[in-house]
């Protein structure tokens, strides 16, 4: 090992150390409303912040810079769905979710108000507490991935076998680093290392390229630079402007749709949900929205600028396995004349550790919520003490971070893959029913079931069942037409709950009430 990686394992480990240290001060849970929601006392920056960098995963700073890289604008449309899915759900539906979470029996998780929100008697809890254990597994992993390509790339030799060995020593720790402090703190130690760590995302991922871009422009400046790798696989290049324009004319219409169809996974997010619930006051989130807003658009237009500054600066090309790290490769190039700027380097790093660990741990508690709050406590046993319901709860973390631990075993899988097919499961299986939930008074208990059901299975079919014949065999619905499972997965359970809530019982009186109070409040 190098004397740079020493350096940089250094400002590993002290980075790693404080995020242990705020889950143990944070430690102290007296029941599962302060576990699970923080006692919903989030302030404004902490709600914002947290809610952002738990979204954010390792596909900000290493997907989508990776994808950035690769093809110029091809997938621009991502972060343009992205924001505008940011900003409608926290105008339309963070206030709201809050106000009517509280008046459903204070409900404190997404399954929860679901079943409280239609009276259920259960049966919606049930399937969406499985749902959130399913794709929350997927997701988990993909962070968990991000982690170990991190150690991988920094600390390999180079060699396929290196790179392997070290993929899965980065694995553990990431795992066991994620887990420490989320079975310490629960909700307030996630939230409060979330604020830490979108802070260091955010430096770190608007520093390099603005870094990046002083040393291109002192060396021939971008468009000479770009030329210099345009037979990288991707958009063929003639100059900058063709690589960057972000309306390129040859981006197809499944392109387009599918890109901002990433939106409409916001609506069914419950890592992100869960944050509207837990803030102190209506008036906070107003506040919490705007600072939410700045920071993802700041954030996107870095990663962007990541990918095409990176292309033009890095001295190797990246293939197309290799494009993820494009971030980390930067940072390693421009950090290195000493042991500060190695060191100040290392800490930068740590914002891919942020990012990893920021909507690991969020993924975690969320389906540990699901288990214990909706699965075991709210169906297996109804008399359950809260101290059992929070072991259970613990005990669940560390199932699922175990199975996720599974799923990124393979070095070889992609980070924005396994992101977007449970981006996809949730935003299908979930959007549409917190959306009519909110606003639409005629839905319904079956509607809703219908809906889940729909998107969800819309989602597993499209993306993992080969049924389409091509000159290479059977391929997915989704990767013979190149149409995003979201985007397809989203209307068919909209319509679902529509078609399902008019033709089956209307509400009854009570829910009509409950719903009519809550839009009364506005």
């Amino acid at each position: 090992m190098t004397v740079a990686n020493i350096i940089v394992l250094c400002a590993f480990a002290f980075y790693l150390c404080i995020m242990i240290f705020i889950g143990a001060i944070n430690a102290k849970s007296k029941n599962n409303e302060d576990y699970f929601l923080g006692g919903r006392g989030l302030g404004a920056w902490t709600a914002a912040i947290s809610a952002e960098a738990s979204d954010m995963s390792g596909w900000l700073l290493m997907g989508l810079p990776g994808a950035f890289y690769l093809t110029g604008s091809g997938d621009i449309w991502i972060a343009i769905g992205l924001l505008i899915g940011t900003v409608l759900n926290w105008i339309f539906v963070s206030k709201k979710l809050r106000r009517y979470t509280i008046k459903s029996q204070n409900s404190l998780t997404i399954p929860s108000f679901f079943d409280n929100r239609f009276k259920s008697k259960g049966a919606l809890k049930i399937v969406s507490a499985i749902i959130i254990a399913v794709f929350f597994s997927v997701y988990t992993a993909s962070a968990f991935s991000s982690g170990a390509k991190l150690f991988a790339t920094l600390f390999g030799d180079g060699s396929e076998e290196s790179f392997k060995s070290i993929y899965l020593i980065g694995l553990i720790i990431a795992a066991v680093v994620i887990l420490v402090y989320t079975l310490l703190g629960g909700f307030k130690a996630v939230c409060t290392t979330d604020l830490i760590q979108g802070m260091l995302m955010l430096v770190a991922i608007l520093t390099v390229p603005i870094i990046a871009y002083a040393i291109i422009s002192g060396n021939g400046g971008l468009d000479a630079n770009l030329m210099k790798h345009a037979d990288i696989k991707g958009y063929e290049i003639t100059n900058a402007a063709s690589f960057i324009n972000p309306l390129d004319e040859g981006l197809s219409w499944q392109g387009i749709i599918s890109g901002l169809a990433w939106g409409l996974g916001y609506f069914g997010m419950p890592h992100i949900l869960v944050r509207f619930m837990a803030v102190k006051s209506e008036k906070e989130i107003k506040k919490s929205g705007t600072i939410a807003i700045i920071w993802v658009t700041l954030a996107f237009i870095a990663s962007f600028l990541i990918g095409i500054f990176g292309r033009a600066f890095l001295t190797n090309n990246l293939s197309e396995t290799t494009s993820e790290t494009v971030f980390i490769r930067m940072i390693q190039q421009i950090f290195t004349d000493n042991f500060v700027l190695i060191f100040i380097g290392g800490i930068f790093l740590c914002g891919i550790l942020a990012a990893v660990m920021s909507t690991a741990d969020s993924q975690l508690l969320v389906t540990a919520s699901a288990i214990s709050e909706d699965l075991y406590k709210g169906t297996i046993k109804k008399d359950a003490s809260e101290k059992n319901a929070l072991m259970v709860g613990r005990l669940a973390v560390i199932i699922i971070a175990l199975i996720a631990f599974v799923i990124a075993l393979d070095p070889n899988s992609s980070i924005m893959g396994l992101v977007s097919d449970a981006w996809a499961g949730f935003g299908a299986a979930f959007g549409p029913v917190v959306l009519l939930a909110l606003f639409w008074k005629r839905s319904n208990a079956a509607g809703a079931m219908a809906g889940m059901i729909s998107g969800a299975l819309t989602v597993i079919v499209w993306d993992y069942i080969p049924m389409i014949s091509t000159a290479d065999g059977l391929a997915t619905i989704g990767s013979a037409t190149g149409l995003y499972s979201l985007a397809i997965g989203f209307p068919v359970a909209l319509v679902m709950m529509i078609v399902v809530s008019l033709i089956t019982k209307a509400p009854s009186d009570e829910i009509v009430k409950e719903f009519e109070s809550v839009k009364t409040a506005e």
